[in-house]
């Protein structure tokens, strides 16, 4: 008789399978990316979205693809970095910052602007197409910079080409622009961003978790980087952005994230629902 159980059963099962860790110890040890500041549940989503795409059926069964096939590293590394954006995510936010732009401008001869994490671009673009769409903004005196840790996400952020899918309407996307083709060139469903627009951004890599902020900057974008990130790590993150915005600065975070509890004497919000904060 055996005695073992169900318990007994699911350790043996579980041992088999591996777990988590089983994939995560070898893109530590042999991929060059650290997990550790990212929360469980956003790296098993990511993880488990390639075991899916791959056919693998257990953790253990797919580290022993990683191990044999350099191409599914890439593609795993691709989907553990942030890389979803898109042209003026969140009107109503993009409506605030129409007004900090042209505020900033206004009043300073060079206002100098951080969209980090940047993926492919879109965000840094966006800044610099709303000041060339709106005479209130001078556009000559912005200095942007659009900073991610993907090489790949900036090299096609320095393409500037961009296209409409069945998931992604470009268009769409530029709805808040008066004139469209005065910022880009279209070509059926591909849009080039135009050179005057391109030549407002500077791309750099840049790793956020880890690097000191580039520099002082009169506004900063840091959205949706947050939500993926555990707490303490995020409590050092936004010690490099209060760094980084001067005084009466703004700063802007994603809809879904909150400042943490020791920042909030040090901005006070423009506007809550779109979470733009100006810096005390």
């Amino acid at each position: 008789m055996s005695g073992r159980g169900a318990r007994g059963e699911a350790d043996e099962s579980e041992a088999a399978s591996g777990s988590l860790d089983t994939v995560l110890s070898f893109v530590t040890g042999e991929m060059a990316f650290d997990p550790g500041p990212y929360n469980d549940a956003y790296l098993d989503r990511r993880v488990t979205a390639r075991i899916r795409r791959t056919d693998a059926e257990t953790y253990r069964e797919y580290r022993g693809l990683l191990e044999a096939d350099e191409a599914e590293q890439t593609a795993l590394l691709d989907a553990l970095n942030i890389n979803v954006t898109r042209f003026f995510r969140n009107p109503d936010v993009w409506a605030v910052l129409r007004d900090v732009l042209a505020e900033l401008t206004a009043a300073n001869r060079t206002v100098r602007c951080w969209s980090a994490p940047c993926a492919d671009g879109r965000e840094p673009y966006s800044l610099a197409m709303l000041a060339r769409d709106d005479p209130a903004i001078d556009a000559n005196r912005l200095d942007i910079v659009g900073t991610d840790i993907d090489g790949e996400a900036l090299a096609a952020a320095r393409r500037g080409t961009y296209e409409t899918t069945r998931t992604t309407d470009i268009a769409e996307e530029l709805a808040p622009l008066s004139d469209l083709d005065a910022h880009v060139d279209r070509d059926g469903d591909s849009f080039t961003v135009r050179r005057p627009v391109r030549e407002l951004v500077e791309f750099r890599r840049h790793d956020l978790l880890r690097e000191d902020p580039l520099g002082e900057f009169e506004l900063v974008l840091c959205r949706n980087l947050l939500i993926y990130i555990d707490g303490d790590h995020t409590r050092d993150i936004f010690d490099g952005l209060a760094a980084a915005v001067v005084p009466d600065g703004y700063l802007t975070i994603g809809k879904s994230e909150t400042l943490p509890r020791e920042f909030r004497t040090s901005f006070d919000a423009v506007e809550r629902g779109a979470h733009v904060y100006r810096h005390c």
